[in-house]
């Protein structure tokens, strides 16, 4: 988690790995607690996956969104693309504390994704991330 927070991840039966499935994410930061549920829309291993937020969620600086992940065989490698779109949180201040940091968190979420599936594939190259 960004700047020391701590996170608890809790999965159902199929652990993020069939459509349907749900992950609930929570903990704190900056002393907040923090909260979301997501829920698998799309699979197709091993190429494809999105999940979306489901519910009320608990966020500092993005309300609901979506991720997914592409991937491409590419000569002897494999391509693999990241997607967030969210909104920003309706109250003013998160509104306006997101507007300045949403945008941040969301292309460290997007590196961390990318970063984590290097080190599962066996790619010691760092992840970049195009704007």
């Amino acid at each position: 988690m960004m700047l020391g927070g701590r996170m608890t991840y809790q999965f159902d039966a199929a652990q993020g790995r069939a459509v349907g499935s749900v992950i609930r994410t929570g903990g704190r930061f900056l002393g907040l607690s923090l909260f979301v549920e997501e829920v698998v829309t799309q699979r197709t291993p091993p190429s494809t996956k999105r999940w979306e937020t489901r519910g009320l969620q608990r966020l500092l600086v993005i309300d609901s969104y979506v991720m997914r992940f592409v991937t491409r065989r590419m000569g002897a490698g494999t391509e693999v693309r990241v997607f967030i779109d969210y909104r920003l949180p309706s109250g003013l201040v998160g509104r306006w504390l997101g507007r300045i940091f949403a945008p941040i968190y969301a292309r460290w979420c997007v590196w961390r994704m990318v970063k984590d599936a290097r080190q599962h594939f066996g790619s010691g190259e760092e992840p970049g991330v195009a704007a």
